[in-house]
């Protein structure tokens, strides 16, 4: 895949293209259904399956008092796009000066003239040009008279919920990882830097790995059943995550999340880690005794263990994105 950060950078062999225009946070189901279908138009009429997409996101820009926390990086969504078959991505950098185009300066300028778009594909509640003038019926007139098919995929829905950002979202929030990773069509994860706790946890509890990230989303306060990557060397193990304020301490420093790993550590302890959630055990609460605490996580611990047991079963042997 070829990923360009400017106009500047794009070349003329992006044209022709088929071309999905969004945010792709979190590049969910919904999003992923657009991105089969361009590369399925790309494929047959000899087109470069193409995405533009922006950052920042445009709200910062126009209203960032509206800005939604995001899944993942420009970077990270590039990859997953990869992943259905894009060929080449343009992230470009959202500006007053592009928020300001009219709907057809927009399609004439960026899509047409600078993209070479032949078919322009996009959700049924695309809206584009200056103030969101522009909408899906707006982009097929242009289209006619601009020389570009326009196609509208519909939304996914799954189990009565609507596909989202918003909705994945929502569901990371409430702790529902299991069903955010079906939206997703894979766990969802946080990474970030493996940080000095305060030694609780390995002189009365267990010892962690505690995590300081950059996310702007994180799963709500819980116990959940992980897998732990280490950054760049591909080590992983099966784990236990605990996110929350560790109540049982009455500690005062803000949000936790550590993780207790189930596989041996061989090695140095990693500086860097990335955690999937694949399913919630139980809310975070206070006890009574550091005691009854450390009763509580071996009993986690046995619950991740068996749910591991039994994924393999299932499954065999599993590859993750860590």
């Amino acid at each position: 895949m070829k990923v360009y950060r400017s106009l500047a950078e794009v070349p003329a062999g992006f044209a022709p293209s088929a071309l999905s225009i969004g945010n792709f946070d979190g590049v969910h189901t919904g999003h992923r259904r657009i991105l089969r279908r361009v590369v399925e138009l790309a494929r047959h009429d000899g087109w470069h399956a193409s995405v533009l997409t922006f950052d920042p996101h445009p709200t910062r820009v126009v209203a960032p008092a509206r800005t939604p926390a995001l899944l993942n990086s420009p970077a990270e969504r590039a990859a997953l796009m990869e992943e259905e078959g894009i060929e080449q991505v343009l992230i470009l950098p959202f500006t007053e000066a592009l928020a300001r185009l009219t709907p057809e300066e927009f399609a004439r300028t960026l899509l047409v003239e600078k993209l070479g778009a032949r078919a322009v594909l996009v959700g049924d509640n695309f809206h584009f040009g200056h103030r969101q003038a522009g909408n899906v019926k707006v982009l097929a007139e242009l289209g006619e008279r601009l020389g570009f098919t326009t196609e509208i995929v519909p939304a996914v829905r799954f189990r009565g919920h609507m596909v989202s950002s918003s909705a994945v979202r929502e569901l990371l929030r409430a702790g529902k990882v299991a069903l955010a990773a079906r939206f997703l069509t894979h766990p969802y994860a946080i990474e970030g830097d493996v940080v000095q706790g305060r030694g609780v946890g390995s002189r009365q509890t267990v010892p962690t790995l505690n995590l300081a990230t950059a996310a702007e989303v994180v799963p709500g306060t819980g116990v959940y059943v992980t897998r732990t990557c280490e950054s760049g060397s591909g080590r992983r193990w099966n784990s236990i995550t605990n996110i929350g304020y560790r109540p049982t301490f009455k500690d005062s420093a803000g949000l936790s999340i550590e993780t207790y790993l189930l596989d041996p550590l061989e090695g140095a302890t990693p500086n860097q880690i990335r955690v999937e959630f694949l399913r919630r055990v139980r809310d975070e609460r206070e006890f009574a005794s550091v005691e009854a605490l450390r009763a509580q996580i071996l009993k986690d611990v046995r619950a991740a263990q068996a749910y591991f047991r039994r994924l393999a079963a299932w499954t065999g042997p599993r590859c993750t994105s860590c």
